[in-house]
């Protein structure tokens, strides 16, 4: 009885085989030198903060995160969450061991951004990116420094683009937009941190857990670097105010052909005393337009509230019954109050 021979795969599919292991090896090679490359230059550039209040015991902690250095001079960009509170100061911690004495520059808790200032006058500033140019798929790197003397480390990808996170300022509210969703894992006191590409760019604030997995960030565009450099300057975001509530209405059908548009926003309701009030708009009318743009939803009107409305008159398109009419409104500066 002759033996049993073990079966050989062929020579070919076993050279394919070593091949394909090969280019696995090397592509997952790249992947952990991408990201200990990443996590190796921006480490020094992020920040432990531990918030702290003034209070009958003394100066006590209420609330800690991350934070990214924005210039060696001291100002480091945060969550405005992390800051939450009548906390004015705190002391900012570096892989390198310094710790540092900070206060609270500005906070916009619509944007969830904020802006301290540390001691330190020698710090290494973080690269700023554009979120505008990531891809879904691309890989992103999130790095907070929940502890301060070792930064916290998870990578993966852009999940998905264009989410919306809802912001709260006492009464006001706002919609973030462009909020980016990664699966980079956002472990706790990370938020505030970074959020990378592969060239050690941050396009985004760590903000918030979507669910297992999942994280969102806030994103580093022309918008939020306006905000940012407002923060620094000012302290504060100045933004215009209508005094309305709305809604997403399609349009009649007459008004669609005369206009060749198919939304607008509904008013649901006026404030009273607001601009918009003075300006005559009423509930049910229809906005199709404010100051030359075509509005779809109250996204739309927000992301036109800049500080360049305040006070300067324009002009919107309103629907009113079987009417269009042209009103004149001069928005206001929002305080903590109504959202629009």
């Amino acid at each position: 009885m002759s033996a049993v021979e073990t079966p050989q795969l062929p020579p070919e599919r076993s050279e394919h085989e070593r091949e394909l292991a090969e280019r696995e090896l090397e592509a997952l090679d790249a992947y952990s030198r991408t990201v200990a490359g990443v996590a190796e230059q921006l480490a020094p550039s992020v920040a432990n903060l531990r918030v702290t209040q003034v209070t009958r015991r003394g100066r006590m902690p209420v609330g800690a995160g991350s934070g990214v250095v924005l210039t060696p001079d001291g100002y480091i960009l945060t969550s405005a969450h992390v800051l939450a509170g009548r906390s004015r100061a705190g002391r900012a911690s570096f892989t390198d061991g310094r710790e540092f004495p900070f206060t609270i520059v500005g906070r916009d808790a619509l944007s969830d951004l904020a802006v301290v200032r540390s001691e330190g006058r020698d710090l290494q500033p973080a690269t700023l990116g554009d979120a505008e140019r990531l891809r879904v798929g691309q890989l992103v790197v999130a790095i907070g420094n929940p502890h301060g003397f070792a930064g916290s480390v998870t990578a993966g990808v852009v999940s998905a683009l264009g989410r919306s996170l809802p912001a709260r300022s006492g009464a006001a509210t706002r919609i973030i937009d462009n909020v980016i969703q990664t699966d980079a894992a956002l472990n706790p006191g990370n938020s505030g941190g970074a959020l990378v590409n592969g060239l050690a760019e941050v396009v985004g604030v760590n903000t918030a857990v979507a669910g297992i997995g999942l994280g969102l960030a806030v994103p580093i565009n022309a918008a939020t670097r306006s905000i940012v450099g407002a923060l620094m300057s000012d302290g504060r975001v100045r933004r215009a105010y209508l005094g309305i509530a709305g809604g997403p209405r399609p349009l009649p059908p007459r008004a669609r052909a005369d206009l060749g548009r198919t939304a607008a926003v509904e008013v649901v309701e006026v404030v009273p005393g607001s601009p918009a009030d003075e300006a005559g708009l009423r509930p049910e009318d229809l906005i199709v337009s404010l100051d030359g743009h075509a509005l779809d939803d109250v996204t739309d009107v927000q992301r036109l509230m800049g500080a360049e409305l305040i006070g300067r008159q324009v002009e919107a398109v309103v629907i009113r019954g079987e009417r269009t009419l042209r009103l004149g409104i001069v928005p206001a500066e929002l305080e903590d109050g109504p959202n629009r």
